[in-house]
């Protein structure tokens, strides 16, 4: 099945509210994340707003004109029924930042602005992202207003710690724009994994020779994140385990486990082996380790020739595959050159797999490090599935093909 790339949320309808506060300079931003991903965005922006961001911007940017609180009543635009029309359009609604006046003005229900109005009359998930001064944050006042709207469904959105505009340090800053994007894509994904613990492996392990040398591999834990970002997407917990990586996307909502060596790796996956009920081993682990490790760095001087004794890593999977209960379900991936269907059958029985998936490292647009992938799914239930494209895309229908054949024990 090959996937579109054309975005991974094409034709998404979100509402985005900006109130005014000095974190609307990162609305543009995360206006132009939403757009890349495929949503449509609709804006408005509250008077204060105004004062901190360009109509034309957000305008420029969303493809769409910009919304202003006056535009409620205008005679220019009163007519359109603004509030209902954004109202029913929207999938989702996000308020960010969100200030204290606003927080209040949600809170008791007013509809006096376009955003009030058109919040009372939405359906969507709403999500408010509070931003403000550490000192008006923790008010009681505000504090109730938050506990208020979180308690009608409202979505609130904890606001990251650092650097504030008052030059205070604290609790109250607007998270980054690619942390929101990723709340919004939740608020858009059907909740078909509500309950379910998700355990992830992702990434290559470091296998050091001595303190300045390691062997591993060109994994950059794309896929297993994917597949992590999309089980949570879906409303399961998710842990990972992840390998030594360069930062390339957000981790924003995984609790994540950093480990360098395979050891590592197979002694943290098997700490939380109890905690999870879906395991899925993405990593790619080092077969082999140095069998002594130099405590100080080997010199070249005076040596020709270097010869490395290794001895073997555990097989995490295999081991998991032993010491999983019946109702935990075990997902491998299986990196290939050669014999695929052979060689991935043989790992699904000999390492008590529940689902393989396996690929071809040397195809195009396949391997490591690529952002597209082609993944053959092999699972005793239903038949063989292959699907093609962005390795976002690939985690999805991944997990709507496992989800689909009813492997997973939801609480």
């Amino acid at each position: 099945m090959a996937l579109s790339a054309s975005g991974s949320f094409k034709g998404r309808r979100v509402l985005l509210c900006v109130t005014g506060g000095i974190a609307a300079y990162k609305t543009p931003e995360l206006v132009r994340r939403l757009v890349k991903a495929g949503c449509e965005v609709e804006v408005i922006l509250t008077r204060a707003a105004e004062k901190f961001v360009a109509r034309l911007a957000l305008s420029t940017l969303s493809g769409q004109r910009v919304w202003r609180e006056e535009d409620l009543l205008s005679d220019e635009h009163g007519f359109e029924i603004p509030h209902i029309r954004l109202a029913e359009w929207a999938e989702a609604a996000v308020v960010a930042p969100c200030t204290a006046n606003t927080a209040a003005v949600l809170a008791q229900g007013r509809a006096d602005g376009l955003i009030g109005a058109a919040l009372l009359a939405t359906r969507a998930p709403v999500l408010i992202f509070p931003a403000m001064n550490a000192h008006m944050l923790e008010h009681p006042a505000t504090q109730e207003n938050l506990r208020t709207l979180a308690g009608r469904g409202v979505r609130v959105v904890e606001p990251a710690v650092g650097a504030l505009a008052c030059g205070e340090e604290g609790r109250g800053r607007l998270p980054e724009p690619e942390e929101i994007a990723e709340e919004v894509f939740r608020a858009l994904t059907p909740k078909d994994m509500v309950g379910l613990h998700v355990l992830v492996t992702a990434g290559p392990t470091r296998e050091y020779l001595d303190p300045v040398r390691f062997i591993s591999n060109p994994s950059t834990g794309r896929m297993g994140l994917a597949m992590a970002r999309e089980a949570w997407r879906r409303g399961a917990e998710v842990r990972v385990v992840l390998g030594p990586i360069e930062a390339h996307c957000s981790l924003h909502g995984l609790e994540i486990i950093p480990v360098v060596s395979a050891l590592e790796m197979r002694d943290a996956v098997m700490d939380s082996l109890s905690w999870a009920q879906a395991i899925v081993k993405a990593a790619a682990v080092g077969d082999y380790r140095a069998k002594e490790r130099a405590e100080r760095k080997v010199k070249r001087e005076g040596r020709e020739e270097i010869s490395l004794e290794l001895t073997q890593n555990p097989d995490i999977a295999a081991e998991v595959g032993r010491a999983k209960h019946p109702d935990q379900i075990l997902i491998g991936f299986a990196a290939e050159t050669d014999d695929l269907l052979h060689n991935a059958r043989a790992k699904l029985e000999r390492k008590g797999l529940d689902a393989i998936l396996v690929n071809d490292v040397l195809a195009a647009g396949c391997g490591f490090a690529s952002e597209t992938n082609t993944l053959r799914l092999i699972c005793p239930v239903g038949e063989d599935e292959v699907f093609s494209g962005l390795k976002e895309d690939v985690a999805r229908a991944v997990w709507s093909s496992l989800v689909g054949r009813g492997l997973f024990p939801m609480r």
